[in-house]
């Protein structure tokens, strides 16, 4: 009969809960929000095939256009051969100091009209005097001879440079030479540009090179001293005038005539740092001189309207209660308190109030089983503005609760006879019982009842009277 009451108990095995009054105060019912547009960024427009800005400190994409679509970049290629070979020097492969001798190699894909710094075959030059080559006057021989200085030879150098751009997440990218000189299989995009900037700008030598108006090189074996002067009118007035950005610091032109007018461009301003990418400008018609470089106005146009209208934000801390969540197997409470943990923050355009993005809480669990402990993670909160996710933070327990070992005992028990094994091991044992029961009901009475007329039978009156 044992048996018999456990199988229908466990007919149905309900989760125990502490016996304290329920929770009265449940987590909040979160109510989708319309996505908030901003101003600022939909009446933004560069004069560029391909634009982008970027937070150099956090990666925040501030403004895009067209900043996936695959372009050639020209000569910004050398920032990622200036890269390279600042890695080499940083893995102790070279040094700043160390003399290369340029071979027969310097010219590798290079064609007529190609920006140099007329770099000779035999020359010996160090590898930091290549480097203000690479990235000032955009000597494409240069390029050449850091590539083998690094990696041995020109291919094995532009295989490398594949290699590091899928690292960095270059999606869109591939790399045909080493200098940016135009080859249809030499491409890459506005966003990827940025990514390889971003990495660059993090080697003090590179940024003191890009930020540099000019530089003199110690003379050498077949040159002179001589003096190379940076092509980026946002840092330098030497070749065209007009353009100087107080905030300018750096980095790289480029052009060629499928490539269009390119420029990747950083600036600091108020202990901000933002990278610009335009590619594929076009000058003025008509204009002469100085005049008309779309792609140096646009860059600096560009910079100066993002340190203007964007700015950092709290968009949520620790002061964001997210409700409750039922705790079982306590006495002590029936639910727990859940909060924010930590700070997130954001970039956003000025016209942005956070107060409006949707705030999204979810519980890993519906429920918690005690203890529970202050400060253990229960879920998350998601921050976000249409389909723009700006981040999430853990959200955790705010008081400990104890746990009832009595409950828990008991819980224990009610799992173990809630497993499938242990409740078929139960019915059939059930069944068992039920057999034994009903064979003994049947064929026991049966042999009690045989038993007790064969005793009659012997003690029956024969008809003989017994003599006296």
């Amino acid at each position: 009969m044992l048996a018999l009451a456990l199988a229908a108990g466990l007919a149905a095995p309900t989760a125990l809960a502490s016996e304290a009054p329920a929770d009265t105060s449940p987590a909040p019912v979160v109510t989708p929000k319309e996505p908030v547009e901003s101003a600022i960024l939909n009446e933004m427009e560069v004069d560029a095939a391909a634009a982008i800005l970027v937070d150099a400190d956090t990666g925040t994409v501030l403004y895009e256009q067209n900043a996936h679509a695959q372009r050639y970049p020209a000569s910004i290629t050398k920032v990622m051969t200036a890269l390279l070979t600042l890695e080499a020097v940083d893995r102790g492969e070279l040094t700043l100091e160390t003399v290369v001798t340029a071979s027969s190699a310097l010219h590798t894909g290079i064609g007529e009209d190609a920006s140099t710094a007329d770099i000779q075959e035999g020359e010996q030059m160090r590898v930091i005097d290549l480097l203000y080559a690479t990235l000032l006057p955009s000597a494409n021989e240069a390029c050449n001879i850091l590539a083998e200085a690094v990696s041995g030879s020109v291919d094995a150098f532009v295989e490398l440079m594949d290699q590091r751009a899928a690292e960095l997440g270059m999606e869109d990218t591939h790399f045909a030479n080493s200098h940016g000189y135009h080859d249809p299989d030499h491409y890459t995009t506005a966003y990827d540009i940025s990514l390889m900037c971003r990495e660059a700008m993090e080697h003090e030598t590179f940024r003191t090179i890009v930020s540099s108006l000019n530089y003199t090189l110690p003379a050498t074996n077949l040159h002179e001293e001589r003096i190379i002067r940076s092509t980026n009118a946002l840092v330098s007035t030497w070749r065209i005038t007009g353009y100087w950005y107080e905030y300018a610091t750096g980095v790289k032109t480029g052009y060629t005539p499928e490539a269009g007018y390119c420029l990747a461009s950083s600036a600091t301003k108020d202990d901000r740092d933002l990278i610009a990418v335009v590619m594929g400008c076009e000058r003025v018609p008509g204009t002469t001189g100085s005049e008309g470089f779309t792609y140096f106005s646009e860059s600096s146009r560009l910079l100066e309207w993002g340190f203007d209208n964007f700015s950092e934000r709290t968009l949520l801390d620790s002061t964001y209660f997210a409700g409750t969540v039922p705790v079982t197997l306590s006495r002590e409470a029936d639910y727990v308190g859940a909060e924010a943990q930590g700070t997130l923050e954001a970039i956003l355009p000025n016209d942005l109030d956070p107060a409006d993005f949707q705030i999204t809480p979810v519980f890993d669990e519906e429920e918690l089983q005690a203890p529970v402990t202050k400060g253990q993670v229960v879920g998350h909160v998601t921050v976000s503005n249409g389909d723009t996710v700006y981040g999430s933070l853990d959200l955790v327990a705010v008081d400990d609760v104890e746990r009832s070992e009595l409950l828990y005992r008991i819980d224990q028990i009610q799992r173990f006879f809630s497993l499938l094994w242990v409740r078929v091991a139960l019915i059939a044992i059930l069944v068992l019982a039920v057999i034994l029961l009903l064979r003994w009901l049947l064929f026991g009475r049966r042999r009690r009842y045989g038993s007790s007329r064969t005793g009659y039978r012997g003690s029956r009156y024969s008809g003989r009277r017994r003599r006296r």
